[in-house]
């Protein structure tokens, strides 16, 4: 009896308290406003830079702000993981940049805080280390990458990493007539970067240093697809287990397997993006995967439209189960919306962003009917609104 009323006493004293834990345990509402920004292509176009907008996430609707920054050929762009910052690649040949900006997650406002030389010809790619200290840039032209120290104004500081790429050509003599860098991203432990070389039909692989923002020699030096496929763009697969390479030149998908713990790459198999019937031009851009990591898409530029692969979450095997058009020319890039339910295109040659709802399980696509006007997007980044 005395016991029981001791529980019954810690019970009403401790209430409150355990009332106040289960309160607090309740999931915060996703996000729903943020503002989104697309890079583009100024030369021979009425771009004038980067472009923002207001994006809703329950409608799935984009509201068109006009211009954010006038700087020349922001072809693509990434937000730092604070969120106070956007970063940009400006193409120009002999003359081509990485421009930093203030972001202003109230308004959308962007403010240049420094700009460097990318140090090589036509930057066409950028990224963050895992630790956001770091940006890495793929330079296409000349086949370099580099790697810049963000300083803690959010500036561009002096250069930690230039690497040249170098290796067996491919076959293709129009465009593999040298290295021509794509894409670079870290390892999700940032032990590792890797980068994909058009040129090269290459994924090569180096040893990065998170503390000095270097890249080192690693053995093997890569994994090569096959001649003349011309790699482009690659992303992880959510649990780390898999690459998946996109390659412009065969408009093919492979699947690689990864050692994280070695940083190794092994092939698993390779996939058409094209019905077998087609016979056109075509030329493959981008790859993403779905927030639930079982549904990659890629877009064909030529066919013009996203095609949809099944991933086998055990093998990490592709299997296309459809494709959709993109109501555009030239679908250079296209990305989802941070809750996964639509996807975003930007028809370069259209200059139209077109968006589509997701169906979260089965991966296909629908149009929504909405689009914006934008001269000649070629990349889209979100970021929530405070």
């Amino acid at each position: 009896m005395k016991t029981s009323r001791r529980l019954l006493l810690i019970l009403v004293l401790f209430a409150p308290v355990l009332f106040a834990d289960k309160k607090a345990k309740k999931p915060t509402p996703a996000k729903k406003d943020f503002f989104a920004f697309a890079g583009t292509y100024t030369a021979k176009t009425q771009s004038k830079g980067i472009y923002a907008f207001r994006y809703d996430a329950t409608s799935g609707k984009l509201a068109a702000l006009g211009v954010a920054a006038e700087t020349p050929d922001p072809s693509f762009v990434a937000i730092h993981p604070s969120g106070k910052f956007l970063y940009a690649v400006n193409e120009g040949g002999k003359a081509s940049f990485v421009t930093s900006f203030a972001l202003d997650a109230k308004t959308g406002k962007l403010t240049q805080l420094n700009q460097v030389p990318a140090l090589g010809e036509d930057p066409c790619y950028i990224a963050f280390d895992q630790s956001g200290k770091y940006i890495l840039i793929a330079n296409y032209t000349s086949g370099t990458l580099a790697v810049f120290p963000i300083l803690a104004d959010g500036k561009i500081g002096e250069k930690t990493a230039l690497n040249q790429d170098s290796g067996k050509l491919g076959p293709n003599k129009e465009r593999q007539e040298g290295p021509h860098a794509h894409w670079i991203e870290t390892s999700a432990d940032n032990r590792f970067a890797l980068a994909a070389d058009l040129g090269l039909d290459q994924i090569l692989i180096f040893q990065f240093d998170p503390a000095k923002g270097t890249l080192g020699p690693h053995i093997p030096s890569g994994a090569t697809l096959k001649a003349g496929s011309g790699p482009r763009h690659a992303i992880f697969s959510p649990n780390g287990r898999f690459l998946f390479v996109v390659s412009e030149l065969a408009s093919t998908a492979t699947s690689f397997s990864y050692d994280p713990k070695k940083g190794d790459l092994k092939q698993i198999n390779s996939v058409s993006t094209l019905p077998a019937e087609f016979t056109g031009r075509n030329d493959v851009a981008e790859v993403a995967i779905h927030p639930s990591g079982r549904f990659l898409y890629v877009s064909n530029r030529g066919l013009d439209n996203i095609a949809v692969f099944n991933i086998d979450l055990k093998k990490g095997t592709l299997a296309q189960t459809g494709a959709i058009p993109t109501g555009g020319k030239e679908p250079r890039h296209f990305t989802f919306d941070p809750s996964g339910n639509f996807l975003f295109v930007e028809n370069q040659f259209s200059d139209t962003i077109v968006t589509f709802h997701v169906d979260a399980n089965t991966g296909q696509l629908t149009p929504t009917g909405d689009n914006v006007a934008v001269p000649s997007p070629i990349c889209l980044k979100f970021i929530a609104a405070e």
